[in-house]
């Protein structure tokens, strides 16, 4: 199996747009340059938090190995996956399978700790694994919201003006999945649609769905026709973000997905979903050992459907309201517990999915900003590369917010800021300053002030730094409501990507054919 390979700038079929031409330029022309730097992903100068000895982790991935030598994970619904870990020497009685300590960590040896994901805009390809971070906004909302007209359920055309709005924010770096669920389409065709409009209002990475193989061929199928036959081969071009039926279940339905995009060279997000005392336990450590456990085996079995297939360590741990049941987001020990994660998949060698802006609040307030930053900065500090729910989660994630959207890409700008570090040079240091202001000056007016201002601090799109009396005159407008007003103007902004038409026309005629070849499914 020859490695994944990058591709010259003649792969991609769309033209390609410069830094200093159309919206991007424009943009840059009105904002400082700081905020107009565009990246493609962040490569951190921070490190990931060490949080657990080495002997805490060693028992952590004990009791991941007891639990899938003792216990074991079933695998419902797929006799070829059966069939795979038969092969590879599992012990398998009917759909139960349990694994020797250390057979899954051999055999996820072939995966890739790195890996390319291919944009149709070259500029926006990222890069997954080792210190590179890559936001993505949230993802799987049945409703969305705004302050004009409340709580609904999400429709095809909310779904693509949350595409634009991840392509017009310079903070985001992927497009995304599922940013809502279109329910004006029907379940087994809306794939099509969400897939084409990424496509289509994007030029950055995106994923595919994950509903049924056929369906996560379709959206591969789709790239074959954007990216051409061999690149797709060659390189990652799409993801599929995969859940585990937790607690300790892998269906068919997930199983044939895993497999679908691995057979193509494709990754696949491996993420169990764990509510501690619900679909597992309510301590920390014994939900990490089973969330370990469950990915791992997800994993494994990409590299045994193909081995040197991309693949993305994921994990979602949250908590319950144990009175009454209720999910709970934004919580204190699944952030911890993301850091927790965050070491043991690098010591597996895999880049990771963790954590995200998650909150249970209803409303863009303080409670959704609260929760949210706690476990985006978890999400951050774990070493995470791959960062779904980075824009938009609110309600528990039942809805995608307009309004928390462009809230939660404004601190994906001051996380940009917060992974740099701190740079120590000659500049920074500032030397010559001290000589020229002298004690008791100002730094106002001095040369280096005034050579650095432009790009020394992050600037904010949201926030409100005007004096009390300014603020109160121009209306005492809070937060939620600049966000009204940010996001219908970034609406309105947004310019589409260009794209080869005769490509479109292709992709059109796919999505046409594939419509015509069924009858509609609304459930």
């Amino acid at each position: 199996m020859e490695p994944l390979r990058s591709v010259d700038e003649n792969t991609l079929l769309a033209p390609r747009r410069t830094r200093e031409g159309g919206r991007q330029g424009r943009r840059g022309k009105r904002a400082t340059p700081s905020q107009a730097l565009h990246r493609p992903f962040i490569v951190r100068n921070i490190p990931p938090y060490e949080v657990l000895s080495e002997e805490n982790l060693m028992r952590i991935e004990a009791a991941a190995d007891r639990i899938l030598a003792e216990v074991g994970i079933e695998f419902r619904g797929d006799d070829e996956t059966l069939a795979l870990w038969r092969n590879a020497g599992a012990d398998v009685s009917g759909e139960l399978v349990r694994f020797e300590p250390g057979m899954l960590r051999e055999i996820l040896k072939t995966a890739p700790p790195e890996f390319t994901q291919l944009a149709r805009n070259r500029e926006n390809s990222v890069r997954i694994g080792d210190r590179n971070v890559v936001f993505a906004p949230a993802y799987g909302s049945p409703f969305v919201m705004d302050l004009d007209k409340g709580r609904r359920y999400g429709t095809l055309e909310d779904f693509r003006n949350f595409i634009k709005l991840a392509q017009s924010s310079p903070w985001l770096h992927h497009s995304g999945g599922t940013i809502c669920e279109p329910v004006d389409v029907p379940v087994n065709k809306r794939h099509l649609d969400m897939v084409y409009s990424h496509i289509r209002y994007s030029d950055r990475p995106f994923m595919g769905s994950v509903t049924t193989d056929d369906r996560a061929q379709d959206c591969i199928d789709m790239c074959r026709i954007l990216y051409g036959e061999q690149t797709v081969a060659d390189n990652c071009v799409i993801l599929g973000n995969v859940n585990v039926n937790s607690p300790l279940v892998w269906d068919g339905m997930a199983t044939k997905v895993i497999r679908t995009y691995a057979r193509a060279n494709q990754a696949a997000v491996i993420v169990p979903f764990i509510l501690g005392g619900a679909m597992g336990p309510v301590t920390n450590a014994g939900a990490i050992a089973q969330a370990l456990a469950e990915t791992m085996a997800g994993c494994a079995l990409t590299q045994l459907e193909r081995p040197g297939a991309p693949v993305i360590f994921g994990n979602f741990l949250s908590s319950i309201a144990l009175r009454s049941g209720s999910p709970t987001f934004g919580t204190p020990e699944p952030a911890v517990g993301s850091l927790v994660v965050g070491q043991l998949a690098r010591r597996l060698k895999l880049p990771l999915r963790c954590s995200g802006n998650f909150t249970t609040s209803k409303l863009p307030d303080a409670q959704a900003m609260t929760e949210g930053t706690m476990s985006m900065l978890a999400a951050v500090e774990c070493g995470a590369n791959f960062i779904l729910h980075s824009a938009g989660f609110l309600d528990g994630l039942l809805s995608m917010s307009y309004e928390k959207f462009v809230m939660d890409t404004d601190l994906c700008g001051a996380l940009h800021t917060y992974l740099d570090g701190v740079v120590v040079d000659d500049n920074s240091l500032a030397l010559d300053a001290f000589s020229e202001v002298g004690p008791g000056n100002h730094f106002f007016g001095c040369a280096h002030t005034m050579a650095n201002y432009q790009t020394a601090f992050w600037d904010s799109d949201m926030a409100d730094n005007e004096p009390f009396e300014k603020w109160s005159d121009a209306g005492s407008v809070d937060a939620a409501t600049r966000a009204n007003r940010l996001w219908k103007k970034r609406l309105q902004d947004y310019q589409a990507p260009e794209i080869d038409g005769s490509v479109d026309e292709a992709l059109q005629a796919f999505v046409a054919q594939k419509k015509a070849s069924v009858e509609d499914q609304w459930y």
